[in-house]
C-alpha cells in the first residue's frame, strides 16, 4: 500500500496520468490492430509485383517501389461493374425504405389484429440464414426467365433486408413523442399525411442508418450475384474482383487485385464519412427515452 501511494504521488509530482497514458496506449493498439489489414492492401496495391513476392515482406516500400500500374490494368471496364453494384445496391435500397417505412410505422402506431405473430414471423426471416434460401431463388429466377437481369439481384436484395429494415424503423417509431401526432390529426392530417410530413423527416437520421447498413449489404452480397448474372458486362464489384486472374493458372494478380479491393471499398468509405453524422444520430436515437 505505501509504494502504491507513492507511485501515486510520484505520478501526482510529474504531472503525469498513469491511466490516461494507459487509455491512450490501448486506444492506439486497437486503432493499428483494426487498420493494419486495411493499410497493409492499400500499399499492396501501390507496390510493385517484385515488391510484393519479396522476401521478408517489405512493409513500407521505397518510393521507387511504388506505382500506379495495378489501377490502370483494371482498365475502363471496372468502372461498369461499379456502376453495376450502385444501381443494384441504391436501388434495392430506396425500394427497402418506400416499403419498409410505412410498414415500421403501422407496426409501431396502429393496432393490428395479430401484431406479435407478424413481428414474429418478421424477426424469424431477419434472423433466416439468406444463403439457404440460394437453391430455391435460383429455381425462380430460371423459371421466371430472370437471369443475367438487375431484378435478378434487386428483388432478392430487397427480400432479405425488407425484414431488418421494418424491425430498426419500428423501434425507431415507437421512440417518437406520440403529441405531435395527435395534433397533427387534430388539424386534420390523415396517417398517410402524418408519415410524410412529420414522422419521416424526424426519422431522417433512422433512415439513413438504415439505408446505408442495407446499402452495404447489397454492395458486398457474393453469392447471388455469380449465380445470377453471367454476363460480363453485368457483375457486380465482389464478382469481378473475384474473377481477377493472372497470365497464368499458376499466377495469383496481388496487385491488382488489391488495387480492385481498395477502388470497389472507396465508395462505401466515403458513403460513411458523408453521412457519419447522421449515422452516428440513428444509432444514438431512442438511446433515452422521454
Amino acid at each position: 500500500m505505501q509504494g502504491t501511494s507513492q507511485g501515486t504521488e510520484v505520478a501526482k509530482s510529474t504531472g503525469v496520468n498513469l491511466q490516461r497514458i494507459i487509455l491512450w496506449i490501448g486506444v492506439v493498439l486497437i486503432v493499428i490492430f483494426c487498420l493494419a489489414p486495411v493499410l497493409w492492401q492499400v500499399l499492396t496495391s501501390f507496390k510493385v509485383n517484385n515488391a510484393i513476392s519479396a522476401v521478408p515482406n517489405i512493409y513500407i516500400p521505397s518510393p521507387n517501389q511504388l506505382t500506379f500500374e495495378h489501377y490502370q490494368s483494371l482498365g475502363t471496364g471496372f468502372w461498369r461493374y461499379l456502376f453495376n453494384s450502385a444501381f443494384v445496391s441504391f436501388t434495392s435500397t430506396l425500394v427497402c425504405l418506400i416499403l419498409g417505412a410505412p410498414a415500421a410505422y403501422t407496426l409501431a402506431r396502429l393496432r393490428l389484429p395479430g401484431e406479435q405473430i407478424i413481428l414474429a414471423c418478421i424477426l424469424i426471416i431477419s434472423l433466416f440464414p439468406y444463403v439457404l434460401l440460394f437453391l430455391g431463388l435460383l429455381e425462380i429466377v430460371k423459371a421466371v426467365g430472370l437471369g443475367n437481369n438487375y431484378l435478378a439481384l434487386i428483388i432478392p436484395y430487397t427480400a432479405i433486408n425488407l425484414p431488418f429494415t421494418i424491425l430498426i424503423l419500428r423501434s425507431f417509431f415507437q421512440q417518437l413523442p406520440k403529441d405531435l401526432e395527435d395534433s397533427a390529426q387534430v388539424d386534420g392530417y390523415n396517417t398517410i399525411q402524418m408519415l410524410l410530413q412529420i414522422v419521416l423527416p424526424m426519422a431522417l437520421p433512422a433512415l439513413v442508418t438504415t439505408g446505408i447498413l442495407t446499402f452495404i449489404f447489397a454492395w458486398n452480397e457474393f453469392i447471388f450475384a455469380l449465380t445470377f448474372i453471367t454476363r460480363e458486362e453485368m457483375k457486380t464489384i465482389p464478382v469481378a474482383v473475384a474473377q481477377l486472374g493472372g497470365n497464368s493458372a499458376f499466377e495469383i494478380p496481388y496487385g491488382p487485385i488489391a488495387a480492385a479491393t481498395v477502388a470497389g471499398t472507396l465508395p462505401l468509405v466515403l458513403l460513411v464519412l458523408i453521412f457519419q453524422r447522421r449515422i452516428v444520430q440513428g444509432i444514438t436515437a431512442g438511446a433515452v427515452k422521454g
